[in-house]
């Protein structure tokens, strides 16, 4: 009876050798991937950005206001530059001075990141006149005049005058103010219409990955309840909005209204090709006093920065995707503490990850050790377990069932006990799902060929597109499915053979697995790809260790032969499993005497 051991001496050096190979691969192609990006930029050198012009073509806004008749005005701090329309009086151009949004031409993150541009959002509270004509803001000509790091931007409809006075301030905030003087002569509405259309603009590499991060979000019932919606459509009849915003991977554009939105509405449509990801369209109510619109607001157009988000005091921290509950905790209280921590020590955010896999891999080592050692005494008992199935080979399935459980038993295994790792685990893993695609400090930063950390290294490039796989494979995603393929090979041989027809081939599961997570990692952020290598490779380190250094299989085996001899007192485990699986057997044998009755 052969025995399956896992890898021998010669596998352990395969497995050497292809990690070698897989690193040479790495190096190979990031050294050819930085000479390539010379060449570009020396043939880019001549390139410019073009500059914001200062007449906007408004005839798509409105086709009734000719496009000299609009002037553009500007503020700027370190933070944001901002440029104000006079058609509708409102914000047509916002860039974050910080950051770089990634040009696809040429594969870096080298472009103005403006998250208002080209009209690609609209704003304006709509009311009726006394004769039922809808008036909107955003179609009126306002005439702008600017004080300092202040706008005011002012229109006249019937006589009433509308005035919008806008004031950046520091941490990405835009003061808003809404004056209006004779409005009520015009107007009999209680309250203004607030209607926002935006098109959220593509800003990162990976563009379904962005897609998935963008939605609506929002806070109710004095800041201290957070929603969001991802679906086509939101509906917020009920509650009172002390904000509404639109969140993107990492940056988002948020108005707080301070008397709060009511009826709000909205939908949203993905984009599938071009410059934007999606479409969002909402509307909600503010009240007016006395017919006339005296409310203050506030714009944030920011980066979705934990520290800077739970600043403003106003629930905003809950807007990234961290995870419910435990797994978000985990991820605000330790996984970036620790990474932050980590790469003050001058480290690359690659190595930063590594580093933190080890230090992750020390917290769970005493599970861990537990689950390879129980790995391994399951492979050592193997034979046992094939001489129980080949002596009970026609016996009932429940008996070769209690059998098994008795060699388990006889050596001291407990199968419940490799269930704890595996449950600890998975809240880590969705932990770090959530923590990679959403991390900020990480954006932009690269790592051998992956340029960016947060989105997918597309180092092999194919000509053509596989479906759920994409244009491109992942580097860092293939060698994490070889790890977690050899990994799998390693551990396979304690999982038993179907015993009966009809039953799924458990091995066989186990190696299509690997290869389905590719599709997973290969569209995925690449540090996760990087995170997932590093530790599956740890695991067979760990594995070869005990196999050959620490646990002595030849004893263990001799123990377990003179232990058939030896009466064992029976675990509560082992006596509950049995006293199921009697009753399971005694409910079948009146099963079938039932059968019998009724023939």
């Amino acid at each position: 009876m052969q025995q399956n051991n896992g890898l021998d001496k010669s596998q352990m050096i395969s497995f050497a050798v292809l990690c070698l190979v897989l690193f040479g691969f790495m190096f190979y192609f990031q050294n050819k991937q930085q000479k390539e990006e010379e060449l570009k930029a020396q043939q880019q050198k001549t390139e410019q950005v073009k500059t914001a012009v200062k007449q906007t073509q408004a005839s798509n806004i409105n086709p009734n206001v000719t496009p000299n008749a609009i002037q553009v005005s500007n503020l700027a701090n370190n933070e944001l530059k901002l440029e104000f329309s006079s058609l509708g009086g409102q914000v047509s151009k916002v860039e974050l001075s910080q950051y770089k949004a990634y040009d696809q031409k040429s594969d870096k993150a080298d472009l103005p990141l403006y998250l208002i541009n080209k009209n690609n959002s609209n704003y304006g509270f709509q009311f009726k006149d006394k004769t039922g004509k809808v008036i909107n803001t955003k179609d009126l000509v306002f005439s702008p005049t600017v004080n300092g790091n202040s706008v005011t931007m002012t229109a006249n409809y019937g006589g009433a005058v509308i005035q919008f006075i806008y004031t950046l301030l520091p941490k990405y905030t835009l003061d808003f103010k809404v004056r209006t003087q004779g409005l009520a002569k015009v107007t009999s509405d209680t309250k203004a219409d607030f209607i926002w259309n935006y098109n959220v603009r593509n800003l990162e590499k990976g563009r379904s990955q962005e897609q998935s991060h963008s939605e609506f979000s929002y806070a109710f019932n004095n800041y201290k309840d957070y929603d969001y919606d991802a679906r086509t459509t939101m509906d917020e009849p009920e509650e009172t909005l002390n904000w509404i915003g639109v969140k993107q991977q990492f940056f988002s554009s948020i108005i707080e209204a301070k008397t709060g939105f009511t009826q709000s509405k909205g939908s949203q449509e993905n984009v599938e090709e071009g410059e934007y990801l999606k479409k969002f369209n909402y509307e909600g109510f503010v009240q007016m006093t006395g017919n006339e619109l005296n409310q203050d607001f506030s714009w944030y157009f920011m980066p979705l920065d934990l520290p800077l988000l739970k600043s403003y005091d106003k629930n905003f921290d809950e807007i990234l995707p961290l995870g419910w509950s435990f797994i978000g905790s985990m991820n605000r209280w330790f996984f970036m503490p620790m990474y932050n921590f980590i790469s003050s020590w001058g480290v690359t955010a690659g190595w930063a990850i590594f580093i933190l896999t080890i230090i992750v891999k020390l917290i769970l080592s005493p599970i861990m050790y537990k689950q390879h050692k129980l790995s391994a005494m399951m492979r050592v008992i193997r034979p046992e377990i094939d001489e129980v199935n080949a002596k009970l080979k026609d016996a009932d399935p429940m008996k070769k069932q209690q059998a098994t459980m008795e060699v388990y038993r006889k050596a001291g295994v407990n199968q419940m006990a490799g269930c704890l790792p595996a449950l600890v685990q998975i809240p880590i893993f969705y932990a770090l799902f959530r923590f990679f695609p959403n991390f900020i400090d990480l954006r932009g930063e690269g790592f051998w060929f992956a340029k960016d950390l947060t989105a997918y290294d597309d180092l092999i490039k194919l000509p053509f597109n596989i479906p759920f796989l994409g244009d491109h494979l992942s580097v860092f995603a293939l060698a994490c499915t070889v790890v977690i393929l050899i990994y799998t090979i390693m551990t396979s041989g304690n999982i038993q053979q179907p015993q009966q027809e009809g039953m799924p081939n458990m091995k066989v599961l186990m190696y299509i697995f690997p290869i389905t997570f590719l599709f997973f990692l290969n569209t995925s952020a690449s540090g996760l790809s990087w995170y997932y290598f590093v530790s599956n490779a740890i695991n067979i380190l760990i594995i070869l260790v005990i196999k050959y250094w620490i646990l002595d299989e030849k004893k263990i085996h001799a123990q377990i032969q003179a232990n058939k001899e030896k009466p064992k007192a029976e675990g509560k485990f082992q006596k509950r499993m049995r006293e199921m699986m009697e009753k399971a057997q005694e409910q079948q044998k009146m099963t079938e005497q039932q059968r019998n009755k009724k023939k």
